[in-house]
């Protein structure tokens, strides 16, 4: 149970922002000697993958900021999250962590398993941020774009640092963003049916 908290948390943080989850897995495997990631996944910690994941979450980071540019990203990203998501669940569940002494063999029997779980995860969390952040971007001509990034970036740091050290910590935080989701999902609809009914019904008058 707790391996899934763990891998549904990294995959959910990966649907906000794609590099912040393995970043912080690769990071706390060089770093902290509680966390050891399983062989399969030690890639992660390497010198050269730290620093392309560096680099590539510092990008997102900065272009998820820019009205317009925030957009295209979205659509590049949705891709990228996804399979970010696959490998941050298939990493994360199966490491030893500070919160999993001794982590069984996760999804054993299907190896697969995971990554998918990882990927379907991650593109939910994905289709949720990008549709609300086109609603939010036309009410308000793009200005609340780096607002919402920012809260996206500490919501994706806070899902992936706690999956790694306090699972029990991730999982209020993934109902919370549950529950985020939802409320946006809801709201988006009731604006397209305000919408709707405000228009003319185009029929020919006498």
């Amino acid at each position: 149970m707790i391996e899934f908290i763990i891998g549904s948390s990294l995959a959910a943080s990966a649907g906000l922002n794609a590099w912040m989850p393995l970043f912080l897995l690769g990071l706390s495997d060089r770093l902290l000697p509680a966390v050891d990631l399983p062989a399969g996944w030690s890639w992660l910690s390497s010198d050269i993958a730290l620093w392309i994941l560096g680099a590539l979450l510092v990008l997102e980071i900065v272009a998820d900021k820019i009205p317009a540019l925030d957009s295209v990203n979205d659509i590049v990203q949705s891709i990228l999250r996804p399979a970010s998501g696959g490998i941050a669940f298939g990493a994360g569940a199966s490491a030893q962590t500070v919160a999993v002494d001794d982590p069984s063999a996760f999804f054993s029997e299907s190896t697969w398993a995971p990554i998918v779980s990882g990927i379907v995860i991650a593109l939910i969390v994905h289709v949720v941020k990008a549709t609300g952040r086109v609603a939010a971007n036309t009410a308000t001509a793009g200005l609340a774009a780096p607002v919402l990034s920012t809260v996206e970036d500490g919501a994706s740091f806070a899902l992936a640092a706690a999956a790694i050290v306090v699972p029990v910590l991730a999982l209020l935080l993934l109902v919370g963003l549950i529950i985020a989701a939802v409320l946006v999902v809801r709201r988006a609809g009731r604006r397209r049916r305000e919408r709707s009914s405000t228009q003319p019904s185009g029929g020919v008058q006498t």
